[in-house]
């Protein structure tokens, strides 16, 4: 029996590693990159160079820009886009599209505030919206290397119908009905992550990190569940898991963010350094603003988007913590 084709929207490393994965088996998957050439470039020499070289890429791994040619026949579509950009693509694709969207971006729009599927929930149904997250390096996941995520959809159906489309690859997809938790708890991690990556340039040392860490989680569970996500949730895969790897992992663009900060860049130096997008950048202001209109304390996140707002300098921000009063830990 053929597996159902699907295609993935956004050539960056994590689109092409997904894309990598789900054709690994032969099944039949089109990529779409958002430059004519650069897919032109991928396809002829089948393999992203830009961001994962040597990776090649299976026979029944097409590359378009034409995103007719990318939904044309495929059974789901995963959105790998920047979430600055994502939008603008599943307007496009609600005009004549039906299937499954799984959502594989991470964020929140800083002025809006919507989490990846409000945003979605814009201009599509309930019963097309999932979202893929959890502890994934592209790099890792493009090799074949066991990595366990969530896919989570409020219809546990529609769960298990898109995790099944990685039945035959080396992800382990757990399905999960908290769709605000599982967003969340991918989004705000970038943010703690920030602040690791501050303190790894500072060469604060392993304990600080593992406070951060430590730390951060609370602060991520008490900004999601006044979301109304479950704390259970921000203690998986999406939230607990995610955080320790992007906040240790040397491949963490949001770490490697805050690490070119603590070493004197500003924030457009740092983006340009890191060459890809950090999407705890946005997502910083965007927590505040949540913390803000919920009364929630977020000291660690409130201190990143101090620093990426030009309030305080990451040593500043670090005093600033260390000089707040004890207190209970719990």
């Amino acid at each position: 029996m053929d597996k159902p084709s699907v295609c993935v929207l956004g050539a960056g490393s994590w689109g092409t590693a997904l894309a990598i994965v789900l054709s690994a088996q032969g099944r039949q998957v089109c990529l779409l990159a958002r430059d004519t050439g650069k897919a032109s470039r991928m396809q002829q020499a089948r393999e992203n160079s830009a961001y994962l070289p040597g990776m090649n890429f299976p026979d029944s791994l097409t590359v378009t820009a034409d995103l007719d040619e990318a939904i044309a026949d495929s059974a789901a579509a995963v959105i790998a886009l920047p979430c600055a950009v994502a939008e603008d693509y599943v307007k496009r694709l609600s005009q004549n599209y039906a299937g499954p969207m799984i959502a594989a971006c991470k964020g929140l729009h800083p002025e809006t505030l919507q989490r990846t599927d409000e945003m979605l929930a814009n201009h599509v149904g309930e019963n097309q919206i999932a979202i893929l997250s959890g502890p994934s390096f592209a790099p890792e996941v493009a090799r074949g290397l066991p990595t366990a995520i969530t896919m989570a959809a409020r219809d546990v159906d529609l769960a298990s119908q898109a995790a099944s489309l990685f039945d035959d690859t080396s992800l382990r997809v757990y399905t999960c009905t908290d769709v605000v938790g599982v967003t969340l708890g991918g989004a705000l991690k970038n943010v703690v992550a920030i602040a690791a990556g501050i303190a790894t340039g500072l060469q604060l040392g392993h304990n600080a990190t593992a406070a951060l860490i430590t730390r951060g989680l609370p602060e991520i569970s008490r900004l999601a569940c006044a979301c109304g996500a479950n704390a259970e949730t921000i203690h998986g895969l999406s939230g607990l898991g995610d955080l320790v790897l992007t906040c240790t992992g040397d491949l963490s663009r949001n770490r490697r963010f805050g690490m070119a900060l603590a070493q004197g860049m500003d924030v457009k130096s740092a983006k340009q350094h890191i060459g890809q997008t950090a999407e705890g950048v946005r997502t910083a202001e965007a927590a505040y603003k949540l913390a803000t209109r919920h009364n929630i304390d977020i000291p660690i996140m409130q201190a990143v988007y101090e620093v990426i707002s030009g309030q305080a300098t990451p040593m500043d921000a670090v005093q600033s913590l260390l000089a707040r009063p004890s207190k209970s830990e719990y």
